[in-house]
């Protein structure tokens, strides 16, 4: 009897020939099963995984994910948002879904869409730093952004903690209303960035504003500071969002 062996299973640098009488072919058989069922197990779950990852893959799903941390959106509002077509979101919404990435709710005509888990945010979030960390052209785009902005270096998480609470200091959620009462970081002001230039006499000028939005890749924050000192306020960005403060600091504040 002739088998042939690979060294995809053995080890072996080319195929190998091995004849066997029955007997021995009896014998070494459980030891090719259990190689073989060794292997297609790695394979599979693997490719359960690559796949994850592939519907991961995708600009408009990023910015989906990222945009799915605030909070449920309807189809329509992530198209707006998204600046996508209600068809094209829909099927990168499908890929989502179908990889158990996003959760559907139906009430009556509209479709809501939200993350089925804070696992998948922090796969984002984990994401994006790696990016950040590894890939110069990520950070280039940032700081090219905000220097366009005349923006000060941001604000990092510690060093907010270590402001939080002090008098002088004002932290302003630039979010639509709709984010802020879904959650925001405990003690903030809520002024959209869409209505702070005609609610900016209800800011302080003796007082320092830290302004946050969505995360490092959300500009309302920007915004937000760029017309702050214009106004002569003294105002910086939060590096990151509301979605990385409830990662990294639970309990947070619901409305």
């Amino acid at each position: 009897m002739i088998v042939l062996i690979t060294g995809k299973y053995f080890g072996f640098a080319k195929y190998s020939i091995i004849l066997l009488n029955s007997r021995m072919f009896s014998l070494f058989l459980p030891f090719i099963r259990h190689y073989m069922e060794k292997r297609l197990f790695k394979d599979k779950v693997y490719t359960i995984l690559a796949n994850l990852v592939k519907a991961m893959a995708n600009p408009h799903r990023l910015e989906i994910i990222d945009l799915l941390g605030q909070g449920e959106r309807s189809v329509e509002e992530i198209a707006k948002e998204t600046n996508m077509s209600v068809a094209n979101a829909s099927q990168h919404l499908q890929t989502l879904k179908q990889s158990n990435l996003v959760v559907v709710r139906k009430e009556g005509n509209f479709v809501h869409y939200r993350l089925a888990s804070d696992n998948v945010y922090k796969s984002w979030h984990d994401l994006r730093a790696i990016g950040m960390e590894s890939l110069a052209e990520v950070n280039k785009l940032v700081k090219d952004f905000r220097t366009e902005r005349n923006s000060l270096e941001p604000v990092t998480m510690q060093q907010l903690l270590a402001k939080m609470h002090s008098r002088n200091i004002v932290l302003l959620d630039v979010r639509p209303g709709q984010e802020f009462s879904a959650g925001h970081i405990p003690n903030a002001i809520n002024i959209p960035i869409d209505e702070l230039a005609t609610r900016i006499k209800e800011l302080n000028k003796a007082k320092q504003y830290i302004a946050y939005c969505r995360g490092p890749f959300c500009v309302f924050a920007d915004d937000a500071v760029q017309l702050l000192t214009k106004k002569g306020f003294k105002a910086r960005r939060l590096e990151e969002g509301y979605p990385d403060w409830k990662l990294q600091f639970e309990p947070f504040t619901i409305s």
